[in-house]
């Protein structure tokens, strides 16, 4: 199976090592990708511990790769999801390969539209 492309219901957005994005950390630009080596928990959706953002080695401890608000022994709230990187809009609203879901979605394809202008 693979995971380059998947859906985090409970972050209502992609995930993968397919899908390019910026750590989950506030104020951090490095560019990752949101696959399992950068996941917090290093488990989809954050396994048990973690919270299931995105970090940056910067970002994230070893060998759980927890957050700093999940490596803690008391987890505090989690942070904000960051939107989706304008690389990975720019793909989902011109490739072919997702020319199916912008037809099913198209209040969704209007708001992506918007973000990246």
């Amino acid at each position: 199976m693979s995971w380059s492309v998947g859906y985090d219901s409970n972050w209502n957005r992609d995930i993968g090592y397919g899908v390019p994005a910026w750590c989950d950390h506030p104020g951090c630009q490095t560019e990752i990708h949101r696959g399992l080596s950068y996941v917090c928990g290093d488990e989809i959706r954050g396994g048990e511990r973690g919270c299931g953002l995105y970090f940056c080695p910067e970002h994230s401890s070893m060998p759980n790769q927890l957050c700093t608000r999940c490596s803690p022994k008391k987890p505090k709230k989690p942070f904000c999801a960051k939107p989706d990187h304008p690389d990975w809009i720019r793909h989902k609203l011109t490739d072919e390969s997702w020319s199916e879901w912008r037809a099913q979605h198209a209040d969704e394809v209007a708001k992506m539209e918007e973000a990246i202008k």
